[in-house]
């Protein structure tokens, strides 16, 4: 199970031109939204990428304006563990969970999920926050992420998972959310 105190949130290169490409973006984008809200709600991490941003711009508004004031590790690798600026983060927050959504799955959600696998106990994949250019490549890249161990899930799964209960004040606001 999921723990408040154990898990950070990485979110990979949901940026404007990637987006753009995506299939079933809007679904994708709806879905993260929920799952940053959600995980502020909790008062969980959150990590974020940006790959090569002057090439493929910032990370689209829906996200930037509700993760004001942290800004995202730069990259050009495709693993977000390829980048020290990002390892130290995530060392810092010291996390035995991670929660991963974003863009591409068969290629940079992947492979930080193959590196994300030798750091930590668990990874979680959210299946309705990620995409690809083409639904087979969204699905090759969850097969592949379910054949090296990680666990493929969904939003409202993680969001009730990290709850744990349905009542207080926190649960009133994660039914608002996945609503």
């Amino acid at each position: 199970m999921l723990g408040v105190e154990s898990a950070v949130l990485i979110l990979v290169d949901f940026q404007e031109k990637l987006v753009r490409a995506m299939f079933d973006r809007e679904t994708v984008v709806q879905e993260a939204v929920k799952l940053v809200k959600g995980a502020q709600a909790l008062g969980l991490p959150i990590l974020r990428t940006e790959q090569n941003p002057e090439g493929l711009g910032p990370t689209i508004p829906e996200l930037k304006q509700l993760l004001q004031g942290s800004a995202p590790v730069t990259k050009l690798s495709f693993s977000c563990c390829g980048e020290q600026a990002f390892l130290k983060k995530l060392e810092e927050l010291e996390p035995e969970q991670v929660i991963i959504a974003g863009l591409e799955s068969h290629v940079c959600v992947y492979q930080s999920v193959l590196d994300l696998l030798e750091m930590v106990s668990e990874v979680h994949v959210v299946a309705d926050a990620v995409s690809s250019r083409t639904q087979l490549n969204k699905q090759i890249g969850l097969d592949r992420c379910l054949q090296e161990g990680a666990f493929v899930t969904s939003v409202e799964t993680v969001l009730f998972e990290l709850l744990g209960v349905a009542e207080g004040e926190e649960f009133k606001q994660i039914l608002k959310i996945v609503k």
